[in-house]
């Protein structure tokens, strides 16, 4: 008569065998977390300039602020990304010649190694030191 069912040795083989492969590809996946919800800041930094680089085609200078009161004059909707993981600042130039946009990762985002992202007037992009391919 042949028993049916797994043995106790079997199935703790099992267990460890998916422990090892959940240990294996998890830091993976949180990887591949960070980099999509970096890819959200980067397109928040670059609408924003886009509406930048706008608003000087118009004016002549570039906005000061965020949110200047006029709907054909605000960089952008809100001061977050689409998922709520970076938050936007502008520092601009009195005169509205420079800008510089800072995408600033905040919750989960936060310990992403390239940190917080960066762009100028220029089109110059930064992050954080000994970040690597951050944009």
């Amino acid at each position: 008569m042949k028993n049916k069912g797994f043995t106790l040795i079997e199935l703790m083989i099992a267990v460890a065998i998916v422990a090892i492969l959940a240990a294996v590809v998890y830091p993976s996946y949180q990887d591949s977390v960070q980099k999509t919800k970096r890819a959200d800041g980067q397109a928040l930094l670059l609408e924003a300039a886009q509406k930048q680089e706008r608003h000087f085609t118009q004016y002549l200078k570039y906005a000061i602020t965020l949110n200047s009161g006029a709907a054909d004059e605000n960089l952008v909707t809100g001061v977050t990304s689409e998922h709520n993981d970076y938050n936007l600042s502008l520092a601009a130039a009195a005169d509205g010649s420079t800008f510089t946009l800072t995408a600033t990762a905040v919750g989960g985002q936060a310990n992403d190694d390239c940190g917080n992202l960066t762009l100028d007037y220029l089109g110059v992009k930064g992050y954080k030191a000994g970040g690597v391919r951050c944009w």
